[in-house]
């Protein structure tokens, strides 16, 4: 669920490192937000990162 279905962002894989460099798994998760759009003149729920409902990618519905 934690994919953007306008950019394709999704969960990235790392490690957490300490001071003394002792490695542990992470993962970072995109900012997905579920919102009603616009799109092809009928509206729908998609999941979008906020990165692009700020950069005006989606037309949002009222």
């Amino acid at each position: 669920m934690a994919k953007c279905s306008v950019c394709g962002k999704g969960v990235t894989f790392g490690c957490n490192v300490s001071h003394s460099m002792h490695h542990t798994n992470r993962t970072w998760k995109p900012n997905v937000k579920r919102i009603k759009v616009i799109e092809n003149g009928t509206h729908k729920h998609i999941y979008a990162c906020t990165s692009c409902m700020r950069s005006g990618k989606v037309k949002r519905a009222s």
